[in-house]
């Protein structure tokens, strides 16, 4: 039985639905499903193009590794990607040399990819593959105009949450 999770802006109130890839990535699907809700700050993709995401904690009881990657992720992809401080702590991301981190050791990209032509590389780390583990079925249109907004408007304030979402029989 196919399972969908619900991905939503809460201040802009737009959300869209994807399907999970259960065959193609049932370590990570798995891990996702069972920690949901999971929210946190959007942030606008910086190197990759069309994206959105947040940073969490670590969920999983044990990390799913890598599968169903790709660095090269369509539109609708949501896509799950671990790093750990020292990645994420430079310059690029906007820290300096003496600033702290307050964060644990691995931190959770959960992401929405609302455009096309997107390359997950980063100047400071090189190829940086993500595991594809959703597909948006349905709200994309409308999830990618407020997407934009993030980009031109600004993310401060905004929530991206990811949660659970049971379709009407």
């Amino acid at each position: 039985m196919a399972r969908f999770i619900k991905v939503s802006l809460e201040q802009r109130q737009v959300s869209c639905i994807a399907k999970l890839l259960d065959e193609e990535a049932p370590r990570t699907a798995a891990a996702v499903w069972d920690a949901l809700p999971q929210s946190g700050q959007v942030f606008h993709g910086k190197y990759a193009r069309n994206e959105i995401y947040n940073l969490l904690p670590a969920f999983a009881p044990q990390e799913p590794g890598p599968e169903n990657t790709t660095i090269t992720p369509i539109p609708g992809d949501l896509c799950y990607f671990t790093f750990n401080a020292d990645i994420l702590h430079t310059p690029a991301y906007g820290y300096k040399d003496d600033d702290r981190v307050q964060t644990p050791e691995a931190i959770i990209d959960l992401a929405l990819f609302y455009g096309r032509n997107n390359l997950l590389i980063n100047g400071d780390q090189g190829w940086v593959p993500g595991n594809v583990f959703g597909t948006v079925v349905e709200g994309l249109e409308e999830m990618a105009a407020a997407c934009q907004s993030i980009w031109m408007d600004g993310a401060r304030g905004e929530t991206l949450t990811f949660s659970r979402h049971e379709p009407a029989s």
